[in-house]
């Protein structure tokens, strides 16, 4: 089941993206089997971030239950033709109730001039959630500093807060990036880069944050992810859904509080933390800027 904030068709490229380039796009997927992470919060940012910079984004949204990525970007588009305004943004469908091929025709026809193909996908255990996160050039992992959270990475001993044992999903995670390292040299794609990012730390005891930080860096060594600050639980985050903006879109948001504006350079470091390859058209629009 495919569902659309603009109109395309599966076997044509979509409307208002050219399919000019036979390059590979660079895969970002947000992937977390537990809900409540700020994943969709976290992906339309990022989405929204790369298109300021000038990169072409086209976006998958997976959880065709509650669609929450495609309803930003509707919204977004919605308050476009209300205003009369143009604002950066993504080429965002919903894939669901498919197979893996099916969802790579359609990750191949979106890709035909993107730079970054961002996949949101549901807080469950999902097989299509599986496979886009095992090919994700970059997986992102957002997590909220709690042991819950972490359990969905690792186990840890119940008093000393060692990890004693890996989740499934990092087993899946690891196996999935030595299969790639194997293949890189044969199949040209980079190297898998898992980051977690820990959102909304700002809401966790200082003892348990440290906890959490040294069984991350622990976990990090066995498992080969990078540790990234995320966003911090503020309610503008919820506020800005209904218009589909982004903290990004200056002169659209009125007047700014500093907590915003703090936001907003969280936003920035993310993006820095992700070191994501960056085409030469963005490169020169961020030189420019």
């Amino acid at each position: 089941m495919i569902s659309r904030n603009r109109p395309s068709a599966l076997l044509t490229a979509p409307k208002g993206i050219p399919s000019v380039s036979s390059h590979q796009p660079h895969r970002i997927v947000f992937a977390n089997e537990k809900g409540g992470t700020g994943k969709s919060t976290t992906a339309v940012h990022i989405a929204v971030a790369l298109a300021y910079r000038g990169a072409r984004v086209a976006a998958i949204d997976l959880d065709h239950r509650q669609r929450t990525l495609h309803r930003y970007f509707e919204n977004r588009a919605e308050t476009e033709a209300r205003r009369g305004i143009t604002l950066p943004g993504a080429h965002c469908e919903v894939y669901g109730e498919g197979d893996v091929e099916g969802l790579e025709s359609l990750t191949e026809i979106l890709g035909r001039d993107a730079d970054f193909i961002i996949f949101d996908t549901p807080g469950r255990d999902d097989p299509l959630a599986r496979h886009a996160a095992t090919e994700a050039d970059t997986l992102v992992t957002p997590m909220n500093d709690s042991f819950v959270d972490f359990d969905l990475i690792g186990q840890v001993e119940g008093e000393t807060f060692k990890v004693k044992k890996l989740s499934f999903y990092a087993e899946l995670i690891w196996e999935a990036r030595l299969k790639r390292s194997r293949a890189t040299v044969e199949t040209q794609r980079r190297e898998m880069d898992w980051v977690v990012v820990r959102n909304r730390t700002g809401y966790t005891e200082a003892r348990n944050m440290q906890r959490i930080e040294k069984a991350l860096t622990e976990l990090s060594k066995r498992v080969g992810f990078r540790v990234t600050a995320g966003l911090s639980e503020r309610v503008i985050y919820r506020e800005l859904f209904p218009s589909g903006l982004t903290l990004l879109d200056k002169g659209q948001l009125g007047d700014l509080g500093t907590s915003h504006l703090v936001a907003r350079q969280e936003l920035r470091q993310l993006l820095l933390g992700l070191n994501l390859p960056m085409p030469a058209a963005a490169q020169r629009s961020l030189e420019l800027a």
